[in-house]
């Protein structure tokens, strides 16, 4: 039968619009080629990579290389799922695998790489959605029903101190420090209330963190270094810059808190990757391209808070209160975008994927009275 396309198929724009990660490994287990989703995946140019062995970015005990091999011996495709990745300078992930030898090419195999971060962030960012309308109706009754009696609490122990000796004082000092914390996280709570869909300007996210670095090292983070990595021709994103602006300030303020005190050092990174998209609904789809990483040298997430670290109330601090990252993730959300966590010791990184602002279409009738003016004039 003949082919009903009238061009030969060009399987190198296939190979290089394949979606997920790919690569072709000699019978060495080196590089011979890598698509453009695995270059992004790695973030390793084909340049860069091509000719080295698999084993110096896995390790020799990688269940990546087992998959590989297994598949080269039986002569057929093999698919493992769940497998944890580790690379080298990047924090473990977890992906579904697919080897194949390619048959007309003795040795030489394909490799698939299925990442599985980007749908578990998807139900993620729905959970703490549905997370944050809970605490709404609680945030409605604590400012109602706790507010007014704090205000009291703290006039009351404002008043004592006047006429208190200088034991008594301490004491009265220390009611109005706690009841200014309960305020303040009662003001947290307070944030998840608000149920308005944020501005949508655009925004210089260059801006923002800038703002939100020099307001850090003058204060919270003074003792540690930062690092900056920008990508100069990054565009606008979309949203309200108040509501992005404590976002960042909330990573920083959580980054300087978990570097240490000597040689302590945060890093900001932007760039633009295009490949991200999520659904907004009616068979629409939203991309991400914008990447904001902020990064610090600390102890790092513990293992049993990684799942939930954006859930509310979650947290390894002795006097936190778990609302911070909740309300990044709120606030990212309902910008449309994501928020992703990776972290091992001595290194973790929060990446935020936000969209990009888009000039608004010009409405129908007003581009028909434009071109009725321009063809009268």
């Amino acid at each position: 039968m003949r082919s009903s396309l009238s061009e030969p198929i060009d399987f190198e724009v296939i190979w290089s619009s394949l979606p997920e990660p790919a690569m072709i490994l000699d019978k060495k287990n080196q590089f011979l080629a890598l698509n453009s989703a695995a270059e992004l995946f790695l973030f390793s140019s084909q340049a860069s990579l091509v000719g080295k062995p698999l084993k110096t970015f896995t390790g020799d005990s990688s269940r990546l290389i087992d998959v590989i091999e297994q598949s080269r011996k039986n002569g057929s495709w093999l698919a493992e799922y769940g497998v944890e990745l580790s690379w080298r300078d990047r924090p473990t992930s977890m992906v579904d695998l697919q080897a194949a030898p390619i048959h007309e090419r003795p040795g030489e195999m394909l490799l698939l790489i299925h990442p599985r971060s980007i749908a578990e962030k998807m139900d993620r960012t729905l959970v703490h959605r549905g997370a944050a309308r809970s605490v709404i109706g609680m945030a409605a009754m604590l400012a109602h029903e706790i507010k007014n009696p704090l205000a009291g609490i703290s006039g009351a122990a404002q008043l004592l101190e006047m006429s208190a000796d200088e034991n008594d004082r301490e004491l009265t000092t220390l009611i109005r420090e706690e009841a200014a914390r309960v305020e303040a996280i009662l003001e947290q709570v307070d944030q998840f209330g608000d149920v308005r869909p944020p501005a949508r300007s655009p925004v210089n996210i260059h801006d923002i963190l800038d703002q939100a670095k020099r307001s850090a090292a003058a204060g919270y983070a003074s003792h540690v270094r930062f690092k900056e990595e920008y990508d100069p021709s990054l565009p606008m994103t979309v949203g309200d810059g108040t509501q992005l602006m404590q976002v960042i300030q909330n990573l920083l303020k959580n980054a300087a808190e978990a570097a240490p005190k000597a040689g302590g050092v945060i890093s900001l990174s932007t760039a633009y990757r295009t490949g991200v998209k999520i659904s907004i609904g009616g068979g629409k789809r939203e991309s991400l391209p914008l990447h904001v990483t902020i990064t610090d040298n600390g102890p790092g997430v513990p293992e049993d808070l990684k799942p939930n670290i954006f859930d509310p109330f979650v947290t390894s601090k002795s006097k936190g209160t778990g609302l911070g990252l909740a309300l990044v993730s709120k606030v990212i959300a309902d910008h449309g975008g994501v928020v992703e966590c990776e972290s091992e010791p001595g290194k973790t990184s929060f990446r935020l994927l936000l969209p990009q602002w888009k000039e608004p279409k010009t409405p129908l009738l007003e581009r028909l009275t434009r071109k009725s003016r321009e063809a009268t004039s």
